[in-house]
């Protein structure tokens, strides 16, 4: 037996011991390499108890795709005490960092030692712990259904695609970046932030009423908001607007 196969064995008795919870996800399936699990407590339970089993990667993306409305910090469970040992690290979509209660979930958890960094869009949720296991959303929010991955072969695959935006990434905290926005889409967007209508920001800035709902879509987009408002807010906070 390798000392791989041997690690990962001891980290699925170790999440048994201390979840017993989700022995249903695991027990009598150690052969199976890819589970499909789609009762809401045991995808909770298990997405609690993986970082438990890390020796030494814990990554996450996080999409902050919710299944209701956020209006209050929620108190998230700490980090566990590695000692060092583990090198946790998250990607949040940057809206994340633009709510309340997604800024603080991150500083505490950046201050319980995760490596936290930012992106504009993020295709779906993930968990990998080290080269054993990957837990993937089968619905938006996972939270419904999801995918128990224990294959090397496709947990390797998904941890190259995690370091693939790690180096895209911006640290949290870090400056952003200059606007990729056009002269255009940035004289618009500061009218959009005025609370100008579409025609009116048409008529000042000399363009069609198309060409301004052309661009405003596409400032939407880049800044990953329908709300005229939400934009408006997430480019400030982005200091797009000058």
């Amino acid at each position: 037996m390798t000392a791989e196969h041997e690690r990962l064995l001891d980290g699925h008795r170790r999440m048994l011991d201390m979840h017993p919870s989700s022995a249903v996800a695991m027990e009598g399936d150690a052969g199976r390499l890819v589970q499909i699990v789609t009762d809401r407590d045991e995808i909770s339970d298990l997405s609690r108890s993986l970082i438990s089993t890390a020796r030494r990667d814990w990554m996450t993306l996080d999409n902050y795709v919710l299944e209701a409305s956020v209006d209050e910090f929620i108190t998230v469970s700490p980090l566990p005490s590695f000692e060092g040992e583990v090198r946790c690290r998250a990607i949040y979509e940057t809206r994340c960092a633009e709510h309340p209660v997604g800024v603080k979930t991150i500083e505490a958890a950046v201050e319980a030692g995760e490596e936290a960094r930012l992106l504009p869009r993020i295709g779906m949720k993930m968990q990998i712990v080290d080269e054993a296991i990957a837990l993937l959303p089968l619905t938006p929010t996972g939270l419904s259904g999801a995918l128990l991955v224990r294959s090397s072969v496709i947990v390797e695959a998904l941890r190259e695609y995690f370091e693939f935006l790690w180096e895209r990434a911006i640290p949290f905290g870090a400056a952003q970046p200059d606007s990729p926005l056009s002269p255009l889409q940035q004289k618009i967007l500061s009218m959009m932030a005025e609370g100008l209508s579409d025609e009116s920001i048409a008529r000042r800035a000399d363009v069609s009423l198309s060409t301004v709902r052309r661009h405003s879509a596409v400032i939407r987009e880049k800044l990953g908001f329908e709300s005229r408002f939400a934009a408006g807010v997430a480019a400030a906070r982005r200091g797009w607007l000058g």
